[in-house]
């Protein structure tokens, strides 16, 4: 009797089940990295959203301190989600004897915010600048003191 060779039914289905075993394992693997992918996008949306935001803020000088500025974004412009911001201006350093015209540092804190699905997910920054006192700011600060 002469022997056949080649693979018995077994052989062939136990590297099947080897070869099933490792694709499944493959794909959820690379359906986790897609799904870290997405979420560092958006987070890198978000950085770039941001600084752009942060950069009108600074430019603009003529918020009120005290002030809390917000508003939305374009879901054309942040790839579709539902975003927004919200800012806030305080004295950071400031002469003991300030009056209009007395040069202060200010601090801009900027929060980016942005839903990812049913979660709502933020980014903040923080910033300085350097402005001279108004008389607005002047009641903005006796506001704040008493």
């Amino acid at each position: 009797m002469k022997r056949e060779r080649g693979f018995t039914l077994l052989e062939v289905l136990v590297a099947t089940l080897i070869m099933g075993l490792a694709v499944v394992g493959l794909l959820s693997g690379i359906s986790a990295s897609l799904r870290n992918a997405a979420r560092l996008l958006d987070h890198d949306r978000a950085a770039v959203i941001a600084r752009a935001q942060m950069d009108a803020l600074l430019i603009d000088d003529r918020s009120p301190q005290f002030s809390i500025l917000q508003g939305t974004f374009d879901p054309t412009l942040v790839g579709g989600w539902e975003a927004g911001w919200r800012a806030r201006v305080t004295p950071f350093e400031m002469p003991a004897n300030h009056g209009p015209g007395t040069p202060v540092l200010e601090r801009v804190e900027l929060e980016i915010w942005w839903m990812a699905g049913q979660q709502r997910r933020t980014f903040t920054l923080d910033a300085y600048r350097r402005r001279e006192l108004r008389e607005q700011d002047m009641a903005a600060l006796k506001g704040q003191l008493q």
